[in-house]
């Protein structure tokens, strides 16, 4: 190189000497940086051109969330978060491109509350969600046996007669019109209540001279005869006479159940449909790369913990695809179907206080032995004495396996013990919710459903304090969001809609709205909340460098939207794992 001409002997040579170094040395340095930058690992897939909403704070003034506009995924992790120019430089030549074209990008919907067999069972089966009137409900039924062989059981779910004009219950008569000689049993929405037909009853020896269960009724009319209406565990009976469904049947509804997560953007599902069937099937699924979102797969809380223990060790938390999870108890019913456990009678039946599902000993027996094992537990607590039963079970097992130094799933003696729905709560049961460290998984969408007669059930007073998330989580209790499908659609949205407005979706009824959230904790309840509630906080929930590439695009920006558009929201692709599993039109 040339270092321009000497001015002076000594002077100009050390000019040159100074100019000649620090410009060889920048050169070296830019040299060195581009063979760093072609050292460092390449994406397989970049996304760029995107509004990506990180679930990361921002911790500035300006918004609370940190945004990003590009992503780019390395195996089934993301590599890098950040400008499309520096996501660009991860570029290489099998990296694959894909320009989002400004479109929101926010961490996948993590269903912290569903049941995924028995959704797909219905959507195979008579489904009767939303029908409005009882002769529609009979319609439907009579569609499906004029197709049915001679004698097949006819099965369903999903009504709610208080849609209909005349917000009765449906009968064993009703049904017997219509069944042309079949047995028929048809669940409520909340699963909680179910109806059979008089061929049904016979068959499982449902008679005048039948007792109820404990835990059950068995509604009869005035002269004792049963109903048709089966509450609770009173539908046993029924359950072991229907044949159980096959194991193709089973893969069928179950990959119809998920193709119904993908399309809505949830990615994580902690799943309660119990039967080694079921597992199985996942298994399979997840073998033959067909397991489109990850399932931390619920055990029941009364099978005996040497079974439990079992499941667990063989379907441990490292895969991250497919393992066992929490133990799922019920303490109580519905609040719809009058079950639901309260302190108080009901207000509009003042001679009901709901079905308590356990003695309160044997309960607080089985929840330390449990505890002690190193299990997590979550309870389906509905009514207000259904969520006492599951504090003082989880406070006497806490004590005990503090006291005998028991690790749980992460290692620690954080035990993330979990009230499943919480909708009936006392301020006191809120603040031991924080004593106990107890996680609040709770699901807003049907607050859509029960604000039409959750008053009427609970009265005013008692009403004030129920759906209360905005009460839990300004006292730092974690809230994990679901959506408890089939019970409700899957789609994450409705939820995020009843949590920012407490409105019906028409916008004409409006619950107690001091218990609204705004959107970033709506959406942290149905990520990092959810996560957190499956001890997996550290591997998805945000869209950070490490963590698993599982997201969601949307077709709006769902912070900026108005109310009424959050429910029209699509999705346009789903990713889990690095791999779109859907992408709409």
């Amino acid at each position: 190189m040339i270092c321009g001409r000497m001015i002076s002997r000594f002077g100009a040579a050390l000019t040159c000497a100074v100019f000649c170094s620090a410009h060889i040395l920048a050169q070296s340095s830019a040299q060195n940086g581009a063979a760093a930058e072609d050292a460092k690992p390449k994406a397989d897939v970049i996304y760029i051109h995107a509004n990506v909403y990180t679930g990361v704070p921002a911790n500035t003034a300006f918004a609370s969330i940190l945004r990003e506009e590009a992503i780019a995924v390395r195996g089934e992790r993301i590599l890098a978060v950040g400008k499309n120019i520096d996501i660009e430089k991860l570029r290489g030549p099998q990296t694959q491109v894909v320009d989002l074209g400004g479109h929101f990008v926010m961490p996948g919907f993590n269903d912290a509350h569903l049941h995924l067999a028995d959704a797909g069972l219905q959507k195979l089966s008579v489904d009767l969600t939303g029908v409005k009137t009882l002769e529609e409900f009979r319609e439907r039924v009579r569609a499906k046996v004029e197709k049915a062989a001679p004698g097949e059981w006819i099965l369903g779910g999903g009504w709610d007669e208080t849609l209909w004009p005349v917000k009765a219950l449906p009968s064993r008569w009703d049904l017997d019109e219509v069944a042309a000689g079949h047995p028929v049993f048809l669940d409520r929405v909340d699963g909680h209540l179910a109806v059979a037909n008089t061929r049904a009853l016979q068959l499982a020896n449902v008679t005048l001279a039948s007792r109820d269960p404990e835990g059950g009724k068995i509604d009869r009319d005035a002269n004792g005869q049963p109903t048709g209406i089966l509450r609770e565990g009173a539908q046993g009976a029924v359950r072991a006479v229907i044949p159980k469904p096959t194991h193709e049947v089973r893969r069928q509804g179950i990959e119809v159940a998920l193709a119904d997560l993908a399309e809505h953007g949830v990615t994580s599902a902690q799943d309660y449909s119990p039967g080694k069937e079921n597992f199985q099937i996942y298994e399979e699924l997840e073998k033959e790369g067909k397991l489109t979102a990850r399932i931390s797969e619920w055990l029941p809380f009364n099978d005996s913990v040497k079974e439990l223990k079992r499941m667990r060790d063989s379907h441990p938390q490292s895969d991250l695809m497919l393992h066992t999870g929490m133990l799922k108890g019920f303490m109580d019913g519905s609040l719809g179907g009058h079950t639901a456990a309260l302190l108080e009678p009901y207000a509009d039946d003042a001679k009901n206080s709901g079905l308590p599902q356990y003695d309160a000993g044997k309960l607080n027996e089985m929840a330390k032995e449990r505890v002690l094992a190193g299990f997590q537990l979550g309870f389906h607590a509905i009514g207000d004495e259904g969520v006492q039963m599951a504090l003082d079970a989880f406070a006497e097992a806490e004590k005990a396996a503090r006291e005998n130094k028991v690790k749980v799933a992460n290692g620690g003696d954080d035990f993330r013990l979990r009230i499943e729905h919480a909708q009936v709560t006392t301020p006191a049961q809120i603040a031991r919710f924080k004593e106990l460290k107890v996680i609040a998984s709770m699901q807003p969408s049907h607050l859509l459903t029960d604000m039409r007669w959750a008053q009427d059930r609970l009265g005013p007073k008692r009403a004030a304090t129920s759906y209360a998330w905005a009460a839990l989580l300004n006292q730092g209790v974690t809230l994990a969001f679901g959506t408890d499908y089939p019970v409700e659609p899957v789609t994450p949205f409705r939820g995020l809609y009843a949590a920012v407005t407490r409105k019906s979706e028409d916008g004409r009824q409006e619950y107690f709205p001091e218990q609204k959230l705004t959107m970033d904790q709506a959406i942290a309840a149905y990520t990092t909340g959810a996560a957190f509630a499956e001890f997996e906080e550290k591997e998805k929930g945000k869209l950070a460098p490490g963590m698993l590439a599982d997201f969601a695009v949307l077709d709006r920006d769902v912070t900026a939207a108005s109310a009424e558009k959050i429910l029209t929201t699509k999705v346009l692709r789903t990713v889990v794992g690095g791999k779109t599993v859907w992408e709409g039109r």
